[in-house]
């Protein structure tokens, strides 16, 4: 009698911890997230990489190839400013899988296994926190091509969706880095690695170029690319003109990439840390 008494309410407890386990996770992860945004804005130089990069690219692709691209360097900042930024956004993400890597070369993850919390928090707060890289690199994008003369031809709605859109894209991107920073040794193999996987996604699509004007095999990799789909998606809703095949299929492809690359970095994550 004793035993059967004390061993259901060991059950109920257990389906308890079990059903509040989610929850747990999501509190740990949030509260790990508001550190990696605390770390992050404590060290300014790890921003470069959203603030003065973005201009860069501006300056260089309009200044450079504005005249013989569209004619005038206004007409093509108009052109290439919804594309550069779905770029920069995806540019953003690289980093975050190089800070966990070095975050677990230092140690910091052997520090946060002692502690109370979910396994895979530490990973899930630290891609959560470098989400507001995604935005600051938005806001200054934005504010350096109106500076410059860029206007929108929809209004404050259209513009936030295309932003939304763009930091989707990302995010679900940015599992690939974690992967990467996951089974890399090194920092600097995942920042190596990260480029090789970038350079194909963003410059092989209509960003600085339309695809009409591109070679055949080019142009079936750019009608099948989802970051050439998020950044015409992207001219559409700030520009004006069709958005819905963009936007379905950067949505689909998005939910797909994170299905598949989430939890083999969980995974690999759980293997290494």
């Amino acid at each position: 009698m004793t035993t059967t008494g004390t061993a259901a309410p060991s059950r109920a407890a257990a389906h308890g911890e079990e059903g509040r386990r989610p929850f747990r996770l999501a509190r740990h992860s949030l509260a790990l997230a508001g550190r990696s945004v605390r770390k992050t804005l404590r060290t300014p130089e790890q921003l470069i990489d959203v603030t003065l990069q973005p201009v860069v690219f501006v300056v260089v692709y309009v200044f450079l190839l504005g005249g013989a691209v569209a004619g005038s360097t206004g007409e093509y900042l108009q052109f290439l400013l919804p594309a550069i930024m779905v770029q920069t956004v995806l540019f953003g993400g690289m980093a975050t899988g190089v800070n966990l890597n070095t975050d677990i070369k230092k140690g910091v993850f052997d520090r946060f296994r002692s502690l109370p919390i979910g396994r895979s928090a530490p990973l899930v707060g630290s891609v959560l926190g470098d989400l507001i890289r995604y935005v600051l690199a938005e806001a200054v994008l934005l504010g350096f091509g109106y500076a410059l003369g860029f206007r929108a031809h929809t209004g404050i709605v259209p513009v936030l969706a295309a932003c939304l859109l763009a930091v989707f894209l990302a995010f679900c991107v940015s599992w690939a880095f974690v992967l990467v920073g996951m089974l890399m040794r090194e920092p600097g193999g995942v920042q190596g690695t990260a480029f090789i996987v970038l350079f194909p996604l963003t410059f092989g699509t209509s960003m600085v170029t339309p695809k009409e004007t591109l070679p055949g095999w080019l142009r079936a990799w750019v009608s099948v690319n989802p970051v050439n789909h998020a950044m015409e998606a992207a001219r559409g809703l700030m520009l004006g003109g069709p958005v819905a095949t963009g936007v379905v299929w950067t949505l689909v492809s998005g939910v797909v990439m994170l299905a598949v690359l989430a939890p083999l970095a969980v995974a690999a994550y759980r293997r290494r840390a």
